[in-house]
């Protein structure tokens, strides 16, 4: 099967100066962290919301509500491995599958054959890249580790095009206190949203479906007109 595309990988000087990154956003710049991520994350939705939950599960619930076509033009915001950016090529979409991480880019690279995708090194609390650019976003679990969370959601916004999707996956807010100290800057600098925060800070969108297990949310929002 052809490799996928590679575009030029630039790593946008302003938006990594926007903030410093957080002690969870800096791991994942590291090759260990690539070379088992894909591990993590095909059994963290079984261990996170206590059912058996596999990324074939995933990748069907994200196609029924999404419905991704063919010819369409997606951004995977924060593609780590590359999952929905895979799914989203099998289905014949146009994919940019943008990271922070070359480490976890290259890591991606190997393991998406499809072809349809090219590979952006960014930080997308400002990627510069132009306004209404896509049909279609999915975010998986970038939310909770972005330094912040509100401008990586209004770039999100900004780069979707009227009438297009954003489908959000991430961990809410619990109250509990192991996400406490994983808010901590020395322990991660993770942040739990809410729902109802995340809406409001999605003015131009509108919420169609959302599901909730244990802290695992997913969503999936419309961008109006």
């Amino acid at each position: 099967m052809p490799a996928p595309r590679h575009t030029k990988e630039t790593l946008n000087p302003a938006a990594g100066a926007v903030r410093p990154l957080t002690l969870a956003q800096r791991s994942n710049l590291l090759a260990p962290t690539a070379w088992g991520y894909a591990a993590w994350r095909a059994r963290s939705l079984t261990w996170l919301t206590g059912q058996p939950f596999s990324l074939e599960r995933e990748a069907a619930l994200f196609r029924m509500l999404c419905r991704p076509r063919s010819g369409e033009c997606w951004l995977d915001a924060g593609t780590s491995t590359g999952f929905y950016a895979e799914v989203l090529a099998q289905s014949g979409c146009e994919v940019v599958a943008a990271d922070l991480s070359a480490p976890m880019l290259a890591a991606a690279r190997r393991r998406v054959r499809e072809q349809g995708v090219d590979w952006l090194l960014t930080n997308l609390e400002a990627s510069g890249l132009p306004d209404a650019s896509f049909e279609g976003i999915t975010v998986g679990a970038t939310l909770n580790e972005t330094r912040d969370p509100a401008r990586l959601l209004a770039e999100l916004e900004r780069l979707l095009r009227p009438g297009g999707t954003l489908w959000l996956m991430y961990l809410a807010r619990t109250g509990g206190p192991l996400q406490a100290a994983l808010s901590q800057p020395a322990l991660g600098g993770l942040t739990f949203p809410d729902p109802a925060w995340v809406a409001r800070q999605l003015a131009g969108c509108r919420r169609t479906h959302g599901l909730r297990l244990g802290a695992v949310v997913f969503e999936r929002y419309g961008r109006e007109g």
